[in-house]
């Protein structure tokens, strides 16, 4: 059985990549620092699997981190640990730098001397598409140059440079991955897709940035982790990999399609309309990612159309209202990133 490491599995797209890893018999090590977006409702159905374990650890933690690879000798490291809220990023870009760009330092410093005496292993970096900044025209490349906006984005961008330069300095067995944004089921309701469904159930308005024309390629999260497994398996060392749809849709389309699917499933209160609100800092008009590379090489290609893939993610919240209540509801309500 082969042995993995998921940093950052409490979360979103953690803990949905575990689900699959042990739907397909792997062994799994879960490490989390456990911060205010970790929730052990999402791995609360892996309690009892045997081949399923969780410690507690913060990547910034050289030493627990070295026991942990010397006990366990995984042969994949799925690093997913970050901060990754880009409104949380502009009230306070520190824990960014902090668990993003430092955490991931500490991580590659382990993994380098892990990694000489066990040649197998091999870390698989997980980014966003982010990195590339505005893309008003086109699709971004593997190769395209990076211009991040948002602290947040920043660093992401700084932690995919400090992967890529280890894999040329010390030619650690590493791959970085850039994916478009996720949706889907265990998803912190600071995102936008979880905290319109959030409000639409709690009878709330729906507060949309600006005129709501922010456009974004939307993947479920399960297409996502398919394609990171597919990555872990058959990626070549040293590459960048981007994973998308090609669908993009506007932020006033997603709310528009999440009111229709609720109201063919419950009566919705008087309170639920789309409410304009003034718009962050720095925002991003378009991320679009080009993910012809894993296409053709890999053979991967995402399978859940968005607005089946909505109505899935819909369904999930309604039926598990368990999820809202583990967290705190001022990190449900409150509205960040309008620093100036």
């Amino acid at each position: 059985m082969k042995k993995v490491i998921v940093t950052g599995g409490l979360g979103f797209i953690g803990s949905n990549l575990i689900s699959l890893l042990l739907k397909k018999k792997y062994s799994v090590i879960n490490v989390d620092k456990v911060t205010y977006s970790a929730n052990f409702y999402n791995v609360r159905e892996f309690k009892k699997v045997a081949n399923y374990k969780f410690i507690k650890a913060d990547i910034n933690d050289k030493k627990k981190l070295k026991q942990i690879l010397n006990r366990y000798k995984p042969k994949i490291i799925f690093n997913l640990a970050a901060e990754t809220h880009v409104d949380r990023s502009i009230d306070g870009p520190e824990n960014f730098i902090k668990s993003n760009i430092l955490g991931v330092f500490n991580l590659l410093e382990v993994f380098k001397k892990f990694s000489k005496n066990n040649k197998v292993c091999k870390l698989i970096h997980i980014s966003t598409d982010e990195v590339y900044g505005d893309v008003l025209k086109g699709r971004s490349k593997e190769d395209d140059k990076y211009k991040p906006s948002s602290p947040y984005a920043a660093s992401k961008a700084s932690s995919d440079h400090l992967v890529s330069s280890y894999i040329r300095t010390y030619k650690i067995p590493a791959i970085i991955t850039n994916c478009s944004n996720n949706y889907g089921p265990k998803q912190h309701p600071e995102k936008l897709i979880p905290k319109l469904i959030y409000n639409i159930l709690n009878n709330k308005n729906l507060p949309i940035y600006g005129k709501g024309l922010n456009s974004r390629e939307w993947i479920h999260v399960e297409d996502h982790c398919n394609a990171l497994i597919k990555i872990s398996e058959k990626g070549s060392i040293g590459n960048f990999y981007n994973i998308g749809s090609n669908i993009n849709l506007n932020n006033l389309k997603i709310t528009k399609t999440l009111i229709n699917i609720s109201k063919r499933k419950l009566k919705i209160g008087n309170n639920v309309k789309i409410k304009f609100v003034k718009d962050r800092p720095g925002h991003d008009l378009r991320y679009a990612l080009n993910s012809n590379k894993i296409i053709k090489k890999l053979k991967w290609r995402p399978k859940i159309s968005i607005f089946n893939g909505l109505e899935k993610t819909f369904d999930w919240y309604f039926k598990n209202p368990g999820y809202y209540s583990k967290l705190k509801k001022k990190d449900i309500v409150r509205r960040l990133g309008k620093s100036r």
